[in-house]
C-alpha cells in the first residue's frame, strides 16, 4: 500500500501547468490506486465501488487543499511587496513554487490608493501576472485588497476568506 501511495505521489509530482489535466490525472490514478487497494481488500463489487470512490475523492481533496496553499503563496508574496510600497510607486513580486503543482509566477504591482484609518490599513491594489505562451509574452491585471496585519500584509479579497466563510459568500 505505501509503495501504490509513492507511486502516486511520483505521478502527481511530475503533472504540473494545466490544472484540468492536472485533476483529471489526480482521478485516474486515484481511480487506479483504488482498485489495486479494493482488489487487495474485497471481492465484494459494492466495496470495491465504495473503496474506489473514497481514494477518489480524497485524492482531489488533496489536490485542492494544494492549490489553495500555492494560491495563497503567491498572493502573500504579492501583499508582501504591496506592502512596501507607496502609492503610485510599481514594484515587482516573484513566488518560485515549492510544491509545483502551477508554475512559478511573477509581475509587477502598484498601490492605486490608501484605505482604512489609524489602526486600519488598507491597500487597493492592481498587479500582473507574467507568463509566457508559445514565445509570446503575456501580461493579464487583476485588483485586489491587501491589509495590514500586525507586522505582515495579508490579502484581503474573497478568495482567501472562503476557508473561513465556507458557502456564504
Amino acid at each position: 500500500m505505501r509503495v501504490r501511495f509513492s507511486i502516486l505521489l511520483v505521478c502527481l509530482s511530475s503533472v504540473s501547468a494545466c490544472s484540468s489535466v492536472l485533476t483529471a490525472t489526480t482521478t485516474d490514478v486515484a481511480g487506479i490506486g483504488g482498485a489495486g487497494i479494493a482488489s487487495a481488500i474485497t471481492r465484494s463489487p459494492a466495496a470495491a465501488t465504495g473503496i474506489g470512490l473514497g481514494v477518489a475523492a480524497g485524492a482531489t481533496a488533496g489536490l485542492q487543499y494544494a492549490e489553495r496553499v500555492v494560491h495563497r503563496n503567491e498572493q502573500d508574496g504579492i501583499a508582501q511587496t504591496a506592502g512596501t510600497l507607496e502609492p503610485g510607486v510599481v514594484g515587482h513580486w516573484s513566488i518560485t513554487h515549492t510544491i509545483q503543482i502551477e508554475d512559478n509566477a511573477h509581475g509587477d504591482v502598484v498601490v492605486t490608493r490608501l484605505i482604512g484609518a489609524d489602526d486600519f490599513n488598507c491597500k487597493e491594489i492592481v498587479f500582473s501576472v507574467d507568463t509566457i505562451k508559445k514565445k509570446v509574452a503575456l501580461r493579464a491585471f487583476y485588483v485586489a485588497t491587501i491589509c495590514q496585519d500586525g507586522p505582515v500584509w495579508k490579502w484581503a479579497s474573497a478568495e482567501p476568506a472562503t476557508a473561513r466563510w465556507g458557502s456564504l459568500q
